[in-house]
Parts: structure tokens; C-alpha cells; sequence
């Protein structure tokens, strides 16, 4: 194989392994029942690919392949250590797939994210402990990218997710969806981290991409396997109509060149008709059932953005009166930002700099860089430089996003050139 062929073939395995890790992940963790050994499996599994792919050939089903190899050699290790018998029973379905994998369909491959995204969020586990697990297995975060999230030490994130795996090992939390009447209790927590999976993707928490699609749409996915499960549950169809009208704009949000595109500056032609069409009949449908909450009213916000022809005929009446809504049955300073932005597009940036100001006063957001981005976008429609410019400089301050600080450092310049 010469260099190029290597470098086409490394390419192709890179590519694989975003598009597959976190399934092979989920179902080997699901196969060995342990976090760790899952972990190790799967880096030897890629490796041997590697190697050995190469001089073979991509087998027809390489999700499969991974798995397969993945939990032999799990299964070596294990014997090496003289461990074997704590890996208990394997199930009779994999035992054809992996006597020929190339033959496995994703029919025959259990999903077992959606396994995984629920022993995650167990009740036994704390909140900031089922977010931080799920971030590191679901969206396969680093622990520094963790820690950044949470704005703690990355040694203190590590931390909190190896507790979490303990946890799951000691108490022996089972790896599978709940059955239906425990379902209820569990569906907060699970809404919750698809939506933060989907959250990373969109807007990455930091780095040089705005977004990462393979995220946005892996948490859609999640979601509509939940549907299934849930046909009934008003905030799932709200979720995925929020996801859906969201990522519809995701062509349009950044330039060629990776730089960011505000909404009301994005062609909306580029916008996918399909997504809003099918984000909006869910919208409605949610709004129509009973129980519907937070996400259905998000969904509907977006929905009225997706709906407007323009930037000028968005109805920004309809949308703080849905963030009034909203902020009554979901209190959040950053909801009350967002509303602090839609009176400012509703009734001039003077009303919103009254709204913005008094929530920096309530100090709650004191390190959210959005917060000062927002004031200064409305210094700057006041034609206020000075203290456009020092809110601005605040917020690419506490900036991680590459394209947002860019987009910040561009706001700067121009009101330095004026």
C-alpha cells in the first residue's frame, strides 16, 4: 500500500470511528458490563482494524467487525487475568454475529445507546453525576471539554465520573431500557442529556467547529426511538420538533470559511424545508396534548422563526409572549436572557438593556459569555461604541468556541475602525 493509499485508508477509519464508536461503545459496554473493559475493547477493536483492514479489506458490516473483535479480545484479557468467569453470559444472538459479522444487519444489532443513555441517568445517581457520564460515553466528551462544561477542575470531573462507573458496577444497575410503568420517572433525566448530546453538537462547548452534526444527529435518533417507546409523551414529540427546527438552520449558520452567521443574517433559503415542515406538525401536535412543557415551548419559539419569511417579518410579539410562558414554568436566568433579546428585537435595544442589566446585577450569569454579547449587540444598534466595545471585549473574554471569539474579535474591529 503506498502513502496515499495509507492516507485515504486512515481517513476513511477516522471518519468510521465518529460515525460508530458510541454504538460499538454502548453495545460492548452492554456485552461486558463494565465501562473500562468496554473502553480498552474498543481501542484494541479500531487497532486491529488498523492493521488489519488494510491487507483484507473493509468487511461489509465494520460496526459489527468492531464489536466482534472488540469483545474477543476483551474476552482474552480477561482469561489472561483469570478473571473470566466474572463476565458472566454472553447472549445467543451475538454468538451468530460474530461467527460471521459481515452477515449481522443493523435489524439484528440491538440499539443499545438508548440502553446506555438510560443506565446513565439511573435514579441512583446524581444528577451532575448521570449529565457528566453521559457526556463522556454517549457524546464521547473529554474530561477537559467535561470539566469546562461543568466549570470545574478536569481532575474533579474525572472524579465524578469514575464514581458514576463504580456505582453502576456496585449497585449492578442493569443495562436496558425500563419497562413502561418506570419509564415516567426516568424520562426527565434521559430528555435532559439527548438534549445536551444534541446541544454539543450544535454548538460545540469549544474548539475550532461551531457545530458537530454527528452529535445533532444522534441525539434526533435517540429521540425518535423514544417516541417509539413513548408514543403518548407530549415533551418527546417537543424535543424532537426543538432538534429538528433547530439543525434545519445548521447549513446556514456558518460561513465557508467556519465563521459564524447570526440568524437574522442567515440565507434562508439554505434552511431544510423537510425538518421545519416535519418540527413544525410536532410543535402542534405536543401543544395539543396534555403534559407538554419546557421543549414544546421552545419548539414553538423556533417554530415561529423557522416560519418567517425574513429577519423583519419575524413576530417577536408571539415569541415573548411564549418566553413568558415559558419563564413561568421553567424559571432560568438564560431563559430570561432569551427574553431579554426578544424585547429588545420587540421594543428597541433600550428595553433590553433594562432586562439584561438587571440580570447581571442578579450575578447568576456572571461567567456566561452570551450574556455580555447580548449587551453589547444592543450598544451597538444604540450607536453606543465605548461601552459596546468593553461588552464585547468581556464576552470573547470567557469566549471557548473559536468561531464565536472570531465573530467577537470581528465586532470589535469594526467599532474600533469607526
Amino acid at each position: 500500500m503506498d502513502d496515499k493509499s495509507r492516507q485515504d485508508f486512515a481517513a476513511i477509519l477516522e471518519q468510521l470511528y465518529r460515525n460508530e464508536f458510541r454504538r460499538v461503545l454502548a453495545t460492548l459496554i452492554r456485552l461486558l458490563g463494565d465501562f473500562d473493559q468496554a473502553e480498552e475493547a474498543l481501542h484494541d477493536a479500531f487497532k486491529a482494524a488498523l492493521e488489519q483492514w488494510p491487507q483484507q479489506g473493509i468487511p461489509g458490516n465494520p460496526r459489527a467487525w468492531l464489536v466482534s473483535v472488540g469483545r474477543f479480545k476483551a474476552i482474552d484479557k480477561i482469561r489472561r487475568d483469570a478473571r473470566f468467569d466474572a463476565l458472566g453470559e454472553i447472549p445467543e444472538d451475538y454468538e451468530a454475529l460474530i461467527a460471521n459479522p459481515d452477515e449481522a444487519s443493523d435489524e439484528n444489532m440491538p440499539d443499545d445507546q438508548l440502553r446506555l443513555i438510560f443506565t446513565c441517568c439511573h435514579p441512583s445517581l446524581s444528577p451532575k453525576a448521570q449529565i457528566a457520564l453521559t457526556l463522556r460515553e454517549i457524546c464521547g466528551l473529554t474530561t477537559e471539554e467535561i470539566a469546562r462544561a461543568f466549570l470545574i477542575a478536569p481532575k474533579a470531573a474525572a472524579q465524578r465520573i469514575v464514581r458514576a462507573k463504580a456505582k453502576i458496577r456496585e449497585a449492578r444497575i442493569p443495562y436496558e431500557v425500563p419497562q413502561p410503568e418506570q419509564l415516567a420517572e426516568r424520562l426527565d433525566a434521559v430528555l435532559q442529556v439527548i438534549y445536551l448530546v444534541f446541544n454539543e453538537g450544535y454548538s460545540a462547548s469549544s474548539g475550532t467547529e461551531l457545530t458537530r452534526h454527528d452529535l445533532s444527529a444522534e441525539a434526533i435518533r435517540l429521540c425518535r426511538l423514544l417516541m417509539e417507546l413513548l408514543p403518548t409523551g407530549a415533551e418527546i414529540r417537543g424535543l424532537l420538533a426543538l432538534m429538528l427546527l433547530q439543525d434545519s438552520r445548521r447549513a446556514a449558520r456558518t460561513s465557508t470559511q467556519g465563521d459564524l452567521i447570526l440568524l437574522d443574517e442567515q440565507n434562508r433559503a439554505l434552511w431544510h424545508r423537510d425538518q421545519i415542515d416535519e418540527g413544525v406538525t410536532l410543535v402542534k401536535q405536543a401543544l395539543s396534548m396534555s403534559g407538554f412543557g419546557a421543549y414544546t415551548l421552545q419548539a414553538a419559539i423556533a417554530a415561529v422563526h423557522a416560519e418567517a419569511s425574513s429577519a423583519d417579518a419575524t413576530d417577536w410579539r408571539e415569541i415573548v409572549a411564549l418566553y413568558d410562558v415559558l419563564l413561568h414554568i421553567y424559571p432560568s436566568p438564560v431563559v430570561e436572557l432569551n427574553r431579554a433579546v426578544a424585547i429588545a428585537m420587540r421594543d428597541g435595544p433600550d428595553a433590553g438593556l433594562a432586562q439584561i442589566a438587571a440580570l447581571i446585577a442578579q450575578g447568576q450569569l456572571k461567567d456566561y459569555h452570551l450574556i455580555y454579547a447580548a449587551q453589547a449587540d444592543c450598544y451597538r444598534r444604540l450607536g453606543k461604541t465605548a461601552p459596546a466595545i468593553k461588552a464585547y471585549q468581556q464576552a470573547l473574554k470567557l469566549a471557548q468556541q473559536e468561531p464565536e471569539r472570531r465573530f467577537l474579535q470581528k465586532r470589535l474591529a469594526e467599532l474600533r475602525n469607526k
